[in-house]
């Protein structure tokens, strides 16, 4: 029995590609497998996808699988002698016409021509995720004369991006537009889309799923200043999406790291008003790339995004290309329950005052406010299809597990990513009516999760066919004869 609520996502890559490992990860706690498109072959993400698939089913587990589209990374090119090393108050220029793989210590090739054209004179650049940076001193029509401000090495490859943002590089790369069609091939469960600038990028990236003849559920990477710049392009970007991740690498570098935090807070409420799932990532553990243990500071981090009640926490090299994998997420899951176990975990004030929109929302909260307020609770049962119903749920503060019971594989994955949801594969449709909730309970009752004397919700629709047909709740005594 997981006592878990919070969802943990880990990256997979070289570290853990075999199915030791891979198996080792499932059973320390792993709910979503993320391939990284950004490295690796479409045959090395299909060979992982078709590993995690049977390792869960073999114990009985639902991990979900998240591809993560590279998107428009802005690049330098490559040096001639690999890296430089900057100072202070050098001149560095950044070249459209230079070679690029000649870059030496004056100048360097960049892979994104309309570089030039977005930049300005004062503007400041960051590079490898802020570590130097530049200002602009003057520019011509192919090159950005700088003088540098941080120095630092400099290598192949690293990322540009410019402080407040504002460069206009499409979110969908051609590559990105290959990788969806890889993505409906594999049948993943959500897609990631980088660095989308606003509702158009998402609703094109929908469009290309569609396309693909994927289902998967889209998540937008927040990791753009213009994402954030007022609360009403957050929320124009929030509802053109499934879920968000708060991409905190690229966001930390373009808003700067002093607003990080707050804006992150925002980012985790906004997405659970607008009822969709949330994904916290970026450096969550980054000690445990080569340590066994996490510093006090990455546990208060992980524990404080629990708090603010993300859906999952995410690592990232840590378990794709670190020495502890396994750890890394064991150690997760320790400070994810230490957290929960926090008041402010098991009340809530989500939506109180607002109207609701739908019929299966209106079941969905009225479950979740009588779990909170009746102690007698110990489980909700959601029958659900397409596993909208305890999506909602999810977005309730509580202690009360929900089960989503379904038999569809797509939303028995789907729902790994929600918050203290755990699936149940159920067949309600296959069942005589006057059975299904006892059969539901006697469910629960066998993996001990209730006993009798305990009291059940249930929510249902009316038909067990289509999404948005939740028009029931119940209260089950457990123990009663139920019909």
């Amino acid at each position: 029995m997981i006592s878990r609520r919070t969802k943990i996502v880990a990256t997979l890559g070289p570290s853990s590609s075999s199915e030791e490992v891979l198996e080792k990860m499932i059973l320390a706690g792993l709910d979503v497998a993320r391939l990284n498109f950004s490295h690796g072959t479409p045959d090395e993400h299909r060979a992982r996808a078709t590993l995690v698939r049977e390792i869960a089913a073999r114990h009985g587990r639902f991990v979900a699988l998240l591809g993560d589209l590279q998107g428009p990374k802005i690049r330098i090119a490559k040096f001639r002698d690999k890296r430089i090393e900057l100072k202070e108050g050098d001149n560095f220029r950044f070249s459209v016409t230079h070679p690029r793989d000649a870059g030496t210590q004056e100048v360097v090739g960049i892979d994104y021509p309309d570089l030039v054209k977005d930049c300005r004179v004062g503007d400041e650049l960051l590079l490898d995720d802020g570590r130097v940076v530049m200002r602009v001193e003057s520019t011509t029509a192919d090159e950005l004369h700088c003088v540098v401000l941080i120095g630092g090495p400099l290598s192949d490859h690293k990322g540009i991006n410019r402080r407040g943002g504002g460069l206009t590089a499409p979110a969908l790369t051609a590559k990105d537009k290959a990788d969806i069609k890889v993505a409906a091939e594999l049948d993943l469960d959500y897609l990631a889309v980088s660095f989308p600038r606003d509702a158009a990028d998402m609703e094109l990236a929908r469009r290309l799923r569609d396309e693909a003849g994927s289902s998967a559920w889209l998540i937008a990477k927040i990791e753009r200043a213009e994402a954030v710049a007022n609360d009403e392009s957050l929320d124009a970007l929030i509802r053109a999406s499934d879920g968000v991740m708060v991409a905190r690498g690229d966001l930390g570098v373009e808003i700067g790291d002093a607003e990080l935090v707050g804006i992150q807070k925002k980012i985790i409420l906004h997405s659970r008003r607008h009822n969709k799932v949330v994904i916290t990532a970026t450096q969550m553990m980054e000690s445990m790339i080569h340590s066994p243990m996490p510093t006090r500071a990455e546990v208060s981090d992980v524990a404080n995004a629990v708090l603010d009640y993300t859906d999952a926490v995410m690592l990232s090299a840590e378990s794709a290309a670190g020495d502890y994998p396994v750890e890394a997420i064991a150690a997760m899951a320790r400070v994810c329950v230490g957290a929960e176990k926090h008041p402010t975990s098991t009340r809530s004030g989500h939506r109180l005052g607002q109207s609701f929109s739908r019929c299966d929302e209106s079941t969905a909260l009225a479950a979740m406010y009588t779990a909170n307020h009746f102690p007698g609770v110990k489980a909700i049962i959601s029958l659900t299809e397409s596993g909208y119903t305890p999506l909602i749920m999810s977005r309730i503060r509580s202690s009360v597990p929900i089960f989503a019971f379904t038999p569809y594989r797509e939303s028995q994955a789907r729902v790994a990513l929600f918050r203290g949801v755990q699936t149940v594969p159920f067949e309600a449709a296959a069942l005589p009516a006057e059975k299904v909730s006892q059969t539901a309970v006697d469910e629960l009752l066998k993996r001990g999760v209730v006993e009798p004397g305990d009291w059940v919700i249930l929510t249902k629709g009316d038909s067990y066919h289509g999404t948005g047909g939740t028009n029931t709740m119940k209260l089950l005594h457990v123990g009663d004869f139920l019909s």
